[in-house]
């Protein structure tokens, strides 16, 4: 039987190939994350427009954001969204800063941007164990509550795909273990390994 991580393949659905053609678009191949999501394409599509509307008035910056996925996913221990994203926060500052920030070394970091990944961090691994203290960091960073609020629930709707796509064992693509930066895919030495060859749909 042909699976997509623990599960079965789904059956094809005119819904399940437009997110299949999306990634061919973009990508040039189609990912596993897709064919797993494939199961319900309407709750990804949902859940990343929820996530956009989380940060339309937040207004952070492409590497921000590369910064507080890397931040959380690699607390999480996920290898897939560790890779995708190292990948493209490399893009916008370098491969070297997004390894240091996938391994949890802020240094090469600005202020404000250190205390975005220490946030993202806690919310992952403990949020009960926030404090004020915490909120006062990031006010002092120059982020105002509503910030604080947008990058919050962006860090936790990311942690609920990640959450899915690791407990059903989606495992990163051949793809992407290929084209991520080397410095960038020895700093995801956790989660689940990358597929040695690409998938045929």
């Amino acid at each position: 039987m042909d699976r997509i991580g623990l599960l079965s393949l789904p059956s094809h659905t005119p819904d399940a190939q437009a997110l299949f053609d999306e990634d061919q678009e973009e990508l040039g191949y189609v990912m596993n994350v897709s064919r797993l999501w494939s199961y319900q394409p309407d709750t990804v599509t949902a859940l990343f427009e929820l996530m956009g509307h989380a940060l339309a008035s937040a207004d952070f910056s492409p590497r921000q954001r590369g910064i507080l996925v890397c931040a959380a996913a690699s607390s999480l221990g996920d290898s897939y969204c560790s890779l995708a994203w190292g990948s493209k926060l490399s893009k916008t500052a370098s491969s070297a800063l997004a390894a240091a920030v996938i391994s949890g070394n802020d240094n090469g970091l600005a202020d404000d941007e250190r205390v975005m990944a220490a946030w993202a961090r806690k919310v992952v691994r403990d949020p009960n164990a926030t404090t004020s203290a915490d909120l006062e960091d990031l006010r002092n960073a120059g982020f105002d509550d509503s910030q604080i609020f947008a990058m919050t629930v962006f860090v936790a709707l990311r942690l609920a795909f990640s959450t899915v796509n690791d407990a059903l064992g989606a495992t990163p693509d051949a793809q992407l273990q290929r084209d991520a930066p080397a410095e960038v895919a020895a700093a995801v030495d956790f989660g689940r390994p990358a597929d040695t060859v690409p998938r045929a749909l």
